[in-house]
């Protein structure tokens, strides 16, 4: 399989079809795992994350969200990314719920932790997390300035898991290694940077933040982390084109 012009980017494994003129590809090969995923989704990236520490054979089809194929509507009825196809054609979709279902099907490399109350309080951080999502992406996909509401609802946001961080004493929440609850928040916190766009780089400030921001550091050095990472700059890239009407999901491609 070749990447063809609509690619969102050079994938590290098989790659793309992704325009609505794309055919159908053929179920995945036995035992891997084919991920329908666009290389700038956060979200996605939480399921490449968890494939990638879990060590899991998979695939990447990535999708050109702006001209859907029909047929991703055959795999996810919501034709949203990331959908996950096994290889007797079912699929999974929402992230958190692949990310679960992968973590209880492969046990190699556990992501959860093992004790059921810790594993809840981690599943508890992630929804409060997703409190922040909403609010960046407000801010991120709307042109106009942040609001002040915006602003205290990132801010509180980052406060809680600064004072978790404090509260375990180790360099990840999961310990010395990343578990899910870091790969969960990640791919926010890779995107962060795109809020100095906007003048708020009080929010991201070290010395408000020292433990989340030598938790970030630590993050950027992890192989999974790397395998996935894309530099500040194409995010904010991406970004313009998107709020410009054009998202450009070559970007990446065409950097090359």
């Amino acid at each position: 399989m070749t990447c063809d012009k609509y690619a969102a980017t050079i994938c590290p494994r098989p790659a793309c079809w992704t325009h609505w003129r794309s055919k159908q590809p053929p179920l995945p090969k036995s035992g891997k795992l084919r991920l329908y995923s666009n290389r700038f989704c956060p979200y996605s990236q939480r399921i490449i994350l968890v494939l990638d520490a879990k060590k899991i054979p998979y695939e990447v089809v990535n999708i050109n969200l702006s001209n859907k194929p029909d047929w991703i509507y055959d795999k996810n009825p919501y034709g949203k990314i990331p959908t996950l196809e096994l290889d007797n054609g079912d699929c999974l979709y929402e992230s958190s719920i692949i990310a679960d279902y992968l973590d209880e099907k492969y046990h190699q490399h556990p992501l959860h932790a093992k004790d059921p109350l810790q594993k809840a309080k981690d599943k508890i951080l992630i929804e409060q997390f997703n409190r922040i999502i909403t609010t960046m992406y407000r801010v991120m996909m709307n042109v106009g300035r942040i609001s002040l509401d915006d602003d205290e609802a990132i801010s509180e946001g980052l406060t809680t898991f600064e004072r978790e961080l404090g509260r375990r004493g180790t360099p990840f929440y999961a310990g010395n290694k990343p578990g899910m609850l870091d790969f969960m928040i990640w791919p926010w916190c890779e995107r962060a940077d795109i809020l100095k766009l906007f003048g708020n780089q009080h929010l991201l400030k070290r010395e408000k933040y020292k433990k989340l921001m030598e938790w970030r550091r630590r993050m950027t050095e992890e192989p999974t982390v790397k395998r996935s990472m894309l530099d500040s700059d194409y995010h904010i890239k991406y970004l313009q084109s998107y709020r410009a009407g054009m998202p450009d999901y070559d970007l990446i491609l065409n950097s090359n």
